[in-house]
């Protein structure tokens, strides 16, 4: 399989990314990225401008796509600018991915995506969600985590609390409170390119942890 990666920089992108390239089931893994990756066998990583995204079939033609992109309101700056990354960015992509012949597309959504949610954070997950299935691809996987437990690039303090507070309840939290882990979601999302089944399959965190 040729497998399409987007957000391959970020925590639960870049274990998509190590998981992918050991698995024999991937001939190789497309990751067009801002910033350059170290050069892997199996691995093409063009460097493009997720604003002006070039139309050369050779980035967009893959089996199947996981997507993984996203940021956060303080990282992007403003509602609309947060709009354009966890929106905008995947949609295009999927038109594309799916014009040069993807069949399948992995979305990396959220717990709570819903178009009617009063919380934009999970508004535009929903939204995201809606414009992609309406794409019509063969096989459209939509990943809710909850919160995940892993180091990021940028501070998030309020996330660093809720992980603390999180590890300490554990044992006496539901399974759909516990907090997903990266590598899981990774192998999850992987599997789901690989084996998902026809229609549209929504994968709930407890079945990450």
């Amino acid at each position: 399989m040729k497998l399409l990666l987007l957000g391959a920089t970020g925590l639960v992108g870049s274990h998509v990314l190590e998981t992918a390239l050991a698995d024999p089931r991937i001939a190789e893994v497309i990751a067009p990225t801002r910033r350059a990756l170290e050069p892997r066998d199996g691995l093409s990583a063009p460097r493009v401008d997720f604003d002006n995204l070039p139309r050369d079939p050779s980035i967009w033609t893959a089996d199947a796509v996981i997507c993984a992109l996203g940021t956060t309101l303080r990282t992007a700056g403003s509602r609309e600018r947060f709009y354009r990354v966890d929106h905008d960015y995947p949609l295009e992509i999927a038109r594309l991915a799916k014009a040069n012949g993807a069949n399948t597309f992995v979305l990396n959504s959220a717990m709570g995506a819903d178009v009617k949610s009063l919380f934009f954070y999970s508004r535009v997950k929903g939204e995201v969600e809606r414009d992609i299935v309406a794409l019509g691809f063969e096989r459209t996987v939509l990943v809710r985590p909850g919160l995940i437990d892993g180091p990021r690039n940028e501070p998030r303090p309020m996330e660093q609390l809720a992980r603390r507070v999180l590890s300490v309840l554990r044992p006496v939290l539901p399974a759909s409170a516990r907090a997903n882990k990266p590598e899981a979601i990774a192998r999850v999302m992987l599997e789901a390119a690989l084996n998902a089944r026809q229609g549209v399959t929504i994968v709930p965190s407890k079945a990450m942890l």
